[in-house]
C-alpha cells in the first residue's frame, strides 16, 4: 500500500525530530551552560518549526486519513498509532505556526531563568516568563476545543488521554474522604529526625550506593547512563538509549536513594517495551498517569519496604561506615517510612504525597480559567498550602518555584502523579496474587518483579491506552480503593 510506505517515511523524519529534542533537553538540564541555553533557544524554535511543517504536512494528512478509513485492515499496534497520529495531526493544525515555535522558543528560554529564580529564592525573575507560558496554554483550551473536551480538560487529555477533569475530581474526593482525615491524625504527631540522619553524607558515596541500587533493579547499564539535575528525571528515545538524572544533597542522604529507585522505575518501564515498537510512535510509555504508576511502585512499595532493606541495607553499611554502624535496619525503615507535612512535593513522604498533587490540581485549575493571576501565585500558594498542612511556605523556593514543570508549560501534567500512585496500589495488588512480592526481594534484586511488570504492563508500550493496558494487567478498571487502603494499612502499623 503507497500510503504505508510515505507514511513510514515520515514518521521516520517526525522521530528524528524528537531524538534531536530528546538530545537538547536532556542536555539543558544536564551539562549545559544556563547562558548557552538561552542563546540556542532560537535554533530549538527553527526545529520546532520544521517540526511542525511535517507534522501538518498536506500529504502526510491525506495519507493518514487514508489510513485512518481503512485502519481496520491493519494490526492491533499500527490502527491505535494511526487513530493517535490523526488526533495528533489535527490538534497540531489548530495551533497558529507562529505561536507554536514562539511557545518553544519562550519555554527553551524560560528553563534557565526558572532554576536561577528557585536558586536565588526570586519569583519576580521567572514571573514574566511564566506569565506568557500561562497565556499560552490558556490559548490551548481554546484552539483545541472539541465538543467532549474544553477547558482544562483539553490540556489533561494530552497527558493522560481518557482522564477528564470529572474523572479526576470524583478521584480527590475519594481520597479528600477517606484518606485525609487519616493523614491528619498521621501528621498530627511529628517523629524527630534521628541524630544520624542529620549527618553529612559524601556525595560520592552516594553516587555509588545509587549505582549499586541500578543493578539490584537490573538495569542494564550498557543502554542508559545516570546524571545529576535541579530536577531528577528520565528521558530517552526507544529500549536502547533510556537516561535518568538525580540530585544529591550531603544533609539529605535519602534524597538521592529514593530519586534513583523512582527514576529507573520509569527507565525499566521504557526498557521493557517490546522492542519491535522502537521507531514507531508506540514506544515508550502509554501516558503519564501509567508511566508514573511504575516509578511510584518501585519507589514506595519497592524501596520503602523492610524486605527491600533486609536484603540491601547491610550495603549501605558498609558504603557509609562508620557512620551507620549503629543504625539498625528496622530504624533505617522506620525513617524513611515517617510521615510529617513538609513543604517541598519530591521530598514528600508516601502519606502525604497526594495532598501536594491536590494542591497543584486546583491551582493549575484556576490558573488556566482566569480566576487566579499569575502575579498573585505565590501568596495563593502560601495560603492554600497552610490550609492543606497547617505550615507556610517560607519562601517561594521551598513554595511555588520548587517544580519545574511549569517552566515547560506543562500544565495538566500534575494529577497525573497522584493517578500513577494509585495505579501502582492496584498492580501491587494484582501481583500479590500471583506471587509474594516481598519474598521475592530476597533473592537481592528484582527480576521477579521486572518480569512480571514487563508482561502485563511494560510489553504494550503506547499501543494501547492506558486504561485498557490497566484492564488486561489487573482484571479491573481503575479502583481508587486500592490505594486508600494500601495507604491506611500501610501507616497505621507506625
Amino acid at each position: 500500500m503507497k500510503e504505508l510506505e510515505f507514511y513510514f517515511e515520515q514518521r521516520k523524519k517526525i522521530l528524528a525530530f524528537q531524538y534531536v529534542d530528546f538530545l537538547t533537553e536532556w542536555d539543558a538540564q544536564t551539562d549545559a551552560a544556563p547562558g548557552s541555553v538561552s542563546a540556542n533557544s532560537v535554533y530549538n524554535a527553527t526545529l520546532s518549526e520544521m517540526q511542525y511543517k511535517l507534522t501538518t504536512d498536506p500529504d502526510f494528512e491525506r495519507c493518514v486519513n487514508v489510513l485512518y478509513k481503512e485502519r481496520e485492515q491493519l494490526s492491533d499496534e499500527l490502527r491505535h498509532e494511526i487513530e493517535v497520529t490523526n488526533k495528533n495531526i489535527q490538534n497540531t493544525k489548530r495551533i497558529p505556526i507562529k505561536e507554536y515555535v514562539a511557545f518553544n522558543e519562550l519555554t527553551a528560554k524560560a528553563y534557565p531563568v526558572y532554576v536561577q529564580a528557585k536558586q536565588t529564592n526570586n519569583f519576580e525573575l521567572f514571573l514574566p516568563y511564566l506569565e506568557r507560558i500561562v497565556d499560552f496554554c490558556r490559548k490551548q483550551t481554546v484552539w483545541l476545543a472539541t465538543e467532549s473536551l474544553k477547558g482544562y480538560d483539553v490540556l489533561l487529555d494530552q497527558y493522560e488521554p481518557r482522564y477528564t477533569q470529572a474523572k479526576y475530581d470524583k478521584f480527590f474526593e475519594t481520597l479528600r474522604e477517606k484518606l485525609v482525615p487519616f493523614v491528619k491524625k498521621k501528621t498530627a504527631k511529628i517523629s524527630p529526625v534521628p541524630q544520624w540522619a542529620r549527618q553529612k553524607f559524601d556525595k560520592a558515596k552516594q553516587k555509588e550506593f545509587c549505582e549499586y541500587i541500578r543493578d539490584v533493579m537490573c538495569f542494564d547499564k550498557n543502554f542508559g547512563i545516570m546524571k545529576e539535575s535541579e530536577h531528577p528525571f528520565t528521558s530517552g528515545m526507544g529500549t536502547t538509549d533510556v537516561r535518568i538524572t538525580t540530585h544529591y544533597y550531603e544533609d539529605n542522604l535519602i534524597s538521592s536513594v529514593f530519586s534513583v529507585i523512582h527514576e529507573t522505575g520509569h527507565a525499566i518501564y521504557e526498557r521493557q517495551c517490546d522492542p519491535s515498537l522502537n521507531g514507531t510512535f508506540c514506544s515508550g510509555g502509554a501516558s503519564l498517569g501509567l508511566h508514573e504508576s511504575q516509578s511510584r511502585f518501585y519507589e514506595n512499595m519497592i524501596g520503602r519496604s523492610f524486605a527491600f532493606w533486609q536484603t540491601h541495607f547491610g550495603k549501605l553499611q558498609q558504603i557509609f561506615a562508620p557512620q551507620l554502624d549503629n543504625v539498625s535496619c528496622e530504624e533505617f525503615v522506620r525513617f524513611i517510612n515517617r510521615t510529617e507535612a513538609s513543604f517541598v512535593r519530591t521530598e514528600a513522604d508516601e502519606l502525604t504525597y497526594p495532598l501536594h498533587i491536590m494542591l497543584r490540581y486546583e491551582i493549575e485549575q484556576k490558573l488556566i480559567s482566569g480566576e487566579l493571576e499569575v502575579k498573585n501565585l505565590p501568596l495563593y500558594w502560601k495560603e492554600k498550602f497552610t490550609e492543606y498542612f497547617g505550615i507556610t511556605p517560607p519562601n517561594d523556593t521551598l513554595g511555588v518555584l520548587q517544580d519545574v514543570h511549569w517552566a515547560y508549560g506543562n500544565f495538566g501534567y500534575f494529577p497525573t502523579y497522584a493517578l500513577g500512585s494509585a495505579i501502582a496500589a492496584q498492580l501491587y495488588h494484582s501481583m500479590n496474587k500471583d506471587f509474594d512480592v516481598e519474598q521475592s526481594l530476597s533473592s537481592g534484586n528484582t527480576k521477579q518483579i521486572n518480569d512480571w511488570l514487563g508482561e502485563h504492563v511494560h510489553k504494550y508500550g503506547a499501543s494501547k491506552y492506558p486504561d485498557e493496558i490497566l484492564r488486561l494487567a489487573t482484571g479491573e478498571d481503575f479502583e481508587p480503593d486500592y490505594y486508600v487502603n494500601y495507604l491506611i494499612d500501610k501507616y497505621s502499623k507506625y
